[in-house]
């Protein structure tokens, strides 16, 4: 359950569990195996409660006797473990985040070569083409509304060779697409001799042959690493693609929220990026109703995002999460419905810019590669769309054959709110 960076950490178990010679479902709709494992979300409170609900849920299966045993690991089980056994203890047992190897020895030591079922996770295997590459765990950044580091602790690189070696064997299983991930991408590899390495992985990583695209994700805006830039310019297969969370514009907000940065330097940076690498596309992510957070700051974020223009936006509304900085320090005490209603208009407002720039790109030839096939469409992406968060094209199958997971030259033809429509050239 939860983001992508928790997927990586799922496929790491049923690695694991295939090693031992277990038979692994993922994500099955109907459970049949002895055993459910549940990689649960604790990062905010939406996601702590769909994980909460689909332990319960399991619970209620096993007490009906379709399934033997329950196990529940991941953030929402690093975080409140105590709390979890005292309240649901019809789970057989619950790991933290990183407790892969215990739970697969406890496995065979208590029930030996069972037939496991892991729950809420997606295989590579459906999605073989592409894949999720986390190049370090935790963070060292300590932005006021965030549980991340509570719960992963300090930032914690992986080496280098380690990294390409990874990429290398997913290359040999037919990857063509890697979407790098972390807490704080731009931070990568400052815990090992205090330099920033982000570009030199990148860089390398472009060289290896069979990499068609490479597309990164999370970084932060606090002394952006813009060698990363170069990298981006000299490497075709380096997608013109950045996802770098914002959370706010307002200065006043942003000291709040302990970002360590400022309005014009977010503005100036904004407006360096799209300078130095031309054409590409930024997605972020904002927050309504942080503490204290005024009318007149709320404007200042609505009047940003008009001028930033962002090709892709997500947002949210502030949830306090115990033990950060802001539970222990401010008053949540902006009214949740002024919350959902200053949501509301944001995302209003970034439809709107939405729709006009997928409108700007019809007519435009682009390179797309097929994820699957949906009724008459197939389901395409191009350099600027991550998987499952980003703008699909829908192509026609028309008569045509196109195979999942190749790439093809599509011209775009019409578009509607968060999608765009294309025919294969």
């Amino acid at each position: 359950m939860g983001c992508s960076k928790n997927l990586v950490d799922s496929e790491t178990l049923q690695r694991l569990f295939t090693k031992r010679g277990y038979s692994c479902s993922v994500d099955a709709e109907v459970i049949k195996g002895d055993t459910v494992v549940i990689n649960t979300c604790g990062f905010i409170g939406d996601a702590k409660e769909e994980s909460i609900n689909t332990i319960l849920e399991l619970v209620q299966a096993k007490e009906e006797g379709r399934i033997q045993r329950l196990f529940v690991m991941g953030c929402l089980s690093q975080r409140y473990k105590e709390d979890l056994q005292k309240e649901i203890p019809q789970v057989d047992k619950y790991y933290g985040k990183f407790d892969y190897k215990a739970l697969v020895d406890d496995l065979e030591v208590l029930y030996g070569k069972a037939q496991v079922v892991t729950a809420n996770t997606i295989t590579r295997k459906a999605r073989k083409h592409y894949c999720y590459i986390k190049i370090s765990e935790g963070c060292d950044r300590h932005c006021a509304y965030c549980a991340i580091p509570i719960i992963t602790g300090k930032h914690k690189s992986r080496t280098i060779d380690d990294i390409l070696d990874e990429v290398t064997v997913r290359v040999s299983e037919g990857v063509k697409e890697f979407q790098i991930i972390a807490q704080e991408l731009t931070y990568y590899g400052i815990d090992i001799d205090g330099k920033r390495h982000i570009a030199e992985l990148i860089d390398r990583m472009a060289g290896i042959k069979g990499v068609k695209w490479i597309r990164l994700h999370y970084a932060y805006p606090n002394q952006f690493p813009m060698e990363l830039l170069d990298v981006i310019r000299k490497h075709s297969n380096v997608c013109k693609y950045l996802d770098i969370a914002l959370q706010h514009i307002s200065t006043s907000v942003l000291n709040r929220m302990r970002r360590n940065t400022t309005k014009e330097e977010t503005m100036e940076l904004i407006t360096r990026l799209r300078k130095e690498v031309p054409g590409i596309v930024l997605r972020t992510t904002l927050m309504v109703g942080y503490p204290g957070e005024t009318e007149e700051e709320f404007q200042e974020l609505i009047e940003f995002v008009k001028w930033a223009r962002f090709e892709r936006m997500g947002a949210f509304a502030y949830s306090e999460e115990e033990g950060t900085y802001s539970a222990e320090h401010y008053k949540d005490d902006v009214p949740e419905e002024i919350k959902q209603r200053r949501l509301d208009k944001l995302m209003r407002v970034q439809q709107n810019i939405s729709e006009e720039l997928l409108q700007q790109r019809i007519g435009q030839t682009v390179k797309v590669i097929i994820d699957r096939k949906e009724g008459d469409w197939y389901v395409a992406r191009s350099e600027y769309s991550s998987p499952d968060v980003d703008p699909e094209i829908l192509i026609s199958t028309d008569g045509k054959t196109l195979r999942k997971g190749c790439f093809y030259n599509a011209r775009i033809t019409g578009n509607e709110e968060f999608d765009l429509y294309g025919i294969v050239e």
